[in-house]
């Protein structure tokens, strides 16, 4: 026999998955990210196979971010800090962090637990 609380379980497992789903999307973009912004720190050579393959495969996740500042800061000679690299892992946690709380809106939550969560709001 099926009840509402099979249903209630079902959804929270739903809910669970694509929480997980995207805490991984959102590292993957956040490594990818950190690598480029590390690489273009320390001045790594832009002609070398891992180099290009972070620069290039990945362009497209700072891409929204690049005329953000006028330009990049430099360093030293060879080296780049890139806010708008900084920007877009901040960004792209947020708006993460926003899509979670979205799916969590749809929860079923008890009398109870809406009640005290009111309460520690107010």
């Amino acid at each position: 026999m099926y009840n509402n609380t099979d249903k209630g379980a079902n959804r929270e497992k739903w809910l669970y998955l694509w929480n997980q789903i995207i805490w991984y999307v959102l590292s993957v973009i956040e490594v990818f990210l950190l690598l480029r912004f590390v690489l273009k720190l320390l001045g790594a050579n832009p002609n070398a196979w891992f180099t290009q393959l972070v620069y290039n495969v990945w362009w497209f996740l700072n891409e929204p971010f690049n005329l953000i500042f006028s330009s990049s800061t430099p360093v030293s000679t060879g080296t780049t800090f890139e806010w708008s690299i900084l920007v877009g892992m901040l960004v792209y946690w947020l708006i993460a962090i926003g899509i979670i709380r979205l799916f969590w809106m749809g929860r079923k939550v008890t009398t109870e637990e809406a009640h005290n969560d009111l309460e520690k709001n107010s």
